[in-house]
C-alpha cells in the first residue's frame, strides 16, 4: 500500500486506496443485487422444477426411445438406428410428407387471408360488432372433434349432403368431397379453417386498434376503398402481428392430427395421411413405439429448422 504525501494546506492526507479495490458502496449495491437474485431463483424454483419434469424430462426420455424397441410394459431394448433404418423403409412415409406439405401449403392460402380480412370487415362495422366478434370466436368454443364431425356430415357424399345441397342450388354438384383423393385435403383446410379462424380474428381486431384512425381518416378522404386501406395501412402497420401468426401457422398445420384422423382416416387411398396420423399408426395400431418416437423427433428437428428459417428470412421485414 502506498502513503499519500503530506498535503501544502496541512490537511489531513487523504485515505490510500489499494489497486483494484472497490468502494464500499458498491460492494453493498451488489450484494443486495445477489440476495435479490438469490430470493427471485428460489421462488421460481418449484415452478422450474415442475416444468423440466413435465416439459423438458419427457424430450430427453423421447430422444432416448427413439433408439430402443419396447411396449412400455417390459424393459427397454437398445436397438440403436434400427428405428430410423425401419422408419425410411417405409413407403408410406414420403407420401405422409407430401400430403402434410399440401395441407400446410392449402391452409396458408385459405386460413391465412380469410382471419385478417373478416378481421378488417368487422372493424368497419358500425353497428353489430361485438355480436360479428362473438359469432366469430363460437367455432372455436365447439370442441375440435365435434366441429369435425359436423363437417364430416356436412361434406357428406350424394345429393342429399349440405354442401351438394348448396351446389344444386347454383346448377354445380353432386361432388364425392372425402370420397374423392382431390377433394378430400380441401374438405380438411375448410373444416381446420373455419375450426381455429376465430382466434386469428380476435388477436386481428386487437392489432387493429393500435393501427392510427389518423391514417384511415386521410386515406378516406382521399376516397380510399376498403381494400386499398388495407392494402396500403393495415397489412404495413400489423406486419408483425401476421408473421407471429404465420409461423404458428405452419407449425400447427404441419402437426394436423384431428381432421385427418376424424373425417378420412387417411384415406381414401392414403390421400390424407399426414405425418402425426403415421405416427399414431406406429405407436397404437402397430405397437411400435420406437419407430413412433423416431419420427416424432424427424418432425420436432424439422418443426425447429423451419421456424428458424422463417425467422431468419423474415427479421428484416419484421424490423421495418
Amino acid at each position: 500500500m502506498t502513503i499519500a504525501p503530506e498535503r501544502l494546506d496541512g490537511a489531513a492526507p487523504s485515505r490510500a486506496v489499494p489497486p483494484g479495490a472497490v468502494p464500499a458502496r458498491t460492494r453493498r449495491r451488489w450484494g443486495m443485487r445477489g440476495r435479490a437474485a438469490v430470493a427471485g431463483l428460489l421462488f421460481l424454483l418449484p415452478s422450474l422444477v415442475i416444468f423440466a419434469y413435465f416439459a423438458w424430462w419427457p424430450i430427453v426420455q423421447s430422444l432416448t426411445l427413439a433408439f430402443q424397441q419396447t411396449n412400455l410394459v417390459e424393459p427397454a431394448e437398445w436397438v440403436g438406428w434400427r428405428n430410423f433404418e425401419v422408419l425410411f423403409a417405409d413407403p408410406l412415409l414420403p407420401r405422409a410428407a407430401v400430403n402434410t406439405l399440401w395441407f400446410t401449403v392449402l391452409s396458408l392460402a385459405i386460413g391465412l387471408p380469410v382471419p385478417l380480412v373478416c378481421a378488417v370487415l368487422m372493424s368497419e362495422l358500425r353497428h353489430g360488432a361485438a355480436a360479428a366478434r362473438v359469432l366469430a370466436y363460437l367455432p372455436v368454443v365447439i370442441p375440435p372433434v365435434v366441429a369435425v364431425l359436423l363437417f364430416k356430415v356436412f361434406f357428406a357424399p350424394g345429393e342429399n349432403g349440405v354442401a351438394n345441397s348448396l351446389l344444386a342450388i347454383v346448377g354445380l354438384g353432386p361432388l364425392p368431397w372425402l370420397q374423392s383423393a382431390e377433394l378430400a385435403m380441401p374438405s380438411l383446410v375448410i373444416a381446420a379453417t373455419w375450426s381455429g379462424a376465430g382466434t386469428a380474428v380476435l388477436i386481428y381486431l386487437a392489432a387493429l386498434t393500435g393501427v392510427s384512425t389518423e391514417l384511415y381518416e386521410a386515406a378516406e378522404l382521399d376516397g380510399a376503398s376498403v381494400w386499398r386501406r388495407m392494402w396500403h395501412i393495415t397489412l404495413p402497420q400489423m406486419r408483425g402481428v401476421i408473421l407471429v401468426l404465420l409461423l404458428l401457422q405452419i407449425i400447427g398445420a404441419i402437426q394436423v392430427f384431428t381432421e385427418p384422423y376424424v373425417m378420412t382416416d387417411g384415406g381414401p387411398a392414403n390421400a390424407t395421411v399426414t405425418i402425426m396420423l403415421l405416427i399414431y399408426r406406429y405407436a397404437f395400431l402397430f405397437g411400435d413405439y420406437g419407430v413412433a418416437t423416431a419420427l416424432s423427433v424427424l418432425l420436432a428437428i424439422v418443426l425447429v429448422l423451419v421456424s428458424a428459417a422463417y425467422l431468419r428470412l423474415t427479421r428484416s421485414w419484421s424490423a421495418r
